[in-house]
């Protein structure tokens, strides 16, 4: 019997129907637990100085009108009681000299500001900021996050030839920062852009020594590029059979208190999933209605997620966008916003 074709994301739900579902995969040999966070996805703009090769999210700086704070409390008032607790804010990036940097960062503020006022769990993932801008991010985010991507200087010359930000000594001195202030953070690796297996190894090994010094970071992304319809060199796939092999490099090279997190969206196979799962992947990152970087591959639902998993004695559960170790990290406030997530859970 074969699975249910996904389906795409719906409102999160508290209890699941979960239905036999049969694959030609060995089952793990005890029960495991698997989180994933129930999100929502605001884009203060789409806007983006860089011009990576393999994106499907960007516009031209100047064609794209930003979110209001009207739209965003007419979409937050829609979420309400849907089980939504994390608001992702995702943004292309304004230059860093540009003259509406400050406006676009006092923006990003009032969004998260605005999320937490009405209930949410904000985590910013705009590119990367100043110490500065980061210290001011952190009053009203849980977690927030950067991906690495790849350390390999050589990839300034093909995909991220018109992309400055992504030199690699920004990126890592981002996640220095983020540990310095700490901020409980999320980073990851993107694999299939042209790095090589000794690449990925570098850049991990960059990430467990940044969370040797100071611990922040929660959780790893490994995230297969995937073709999309909006990139300007659609580039090859990477091969997902290879994402076992990833995973199993990734646990070996950091911390245990790392999650690794897998965006099953990118991996349709439930052989691949499984196998990602039996090297160490714990987490499935955020599930949205949309996948504003990859539109092309739609969120699966979370139960049709749990028909795959629990055959295979996996248990899918929630979690909060900010991981109980680091819950001390935070202001009262934001505490205060965890513990209000907590309570329904603890009737």
């Amino acid at each position: 019997m074969k699975p249910p074709p996904p389906p795409v994301n719906k409102p999160v739900e508290e209890n699941y129907s979960v239905g036999s579902v049969g694959h030609q995969i060995p089952t793990l040999a005890s029960s495991i637990r698997v989180t994933y966070s129930p999100a929502y996805t605001l884009v203060p703009t789409y806007e983006c100085f860089n011009r990576c090769s393999y994106c499907n999210f960007r516009v031209d700086p100047g064609t794209d009108t930003w979110m209001s704070i009207r739209q965003a409390t007419q979409k937050l008032d829609e979420l309400k009681g849907t089980g939504i607790s994390e608001i992702l804010i995702l943004s292309g990036e304004v230059h860093p000299n540009s003259k509406n940097r400050a406006d676009w960062l006092r923006h990003i503020y009032f969004l998260c500001e605005l999320a937490l006022t009405m209930g949410f769990l904000p985590h910013t993932n705009v590119g990367p900021l100043t110490y500065d801008e980061m210290a001011q991010l952190k009053q009203v985010n849980v977690s927030m996050g950067l991906m690495l991507e790849q350390l390999t200087p050589h990839l300034m010359t093909t995909v991220h030839r018109h992309a400055p930000s992504k030199e690699p000594a920004a990126r890592v001195q981002q996640l220095e920062w983020a540990g310095q202030l700490q901020i409980p953070f999320t980073t990851g690796l993107l694999v299939g852009i042209g790095e090589s297996e000794d690449d990925w190894k570098e850049t991990l090994r960059a990430i467990a020594r940044l969370h040797h010094q100071w611990g922040h970071i929660q959780e790893v992304i490994l995230q297969p590029h995937s073709p999309g319809t909006q990139q300007a060199d659609i580039g090859q796939a990477f091969q997902l059979t290879q994402m076992p092999q990833l995973v199993a490099i990734a646990r070996d090279l950091l911390l245990d208190d790392i999650a690794l997190q897998i965006p099953p969206n990118l991996v349709l196979q439930p052989e691949i999933l499984l196998a990602c799962i039996r090297e160490g992947a714990r987490d499935l990152g955020g599930i949205s209605p949309k996948d504003e970087v990859n539109p092309d591959y739609p969120h699966l639902s979370a139960d049709y997620l749990m028909q795959v998993l629990h055959p295979h004695d996996i248990e899918i559960v929630t979690r909060l966008p900010v991981y109980p170790t680091y819950e001390s990290w935070l202001s009262p406030r934001l505490r205060s916003a965890i513990h209000q997530w907590k309570q329904p859970r603890q009737q």
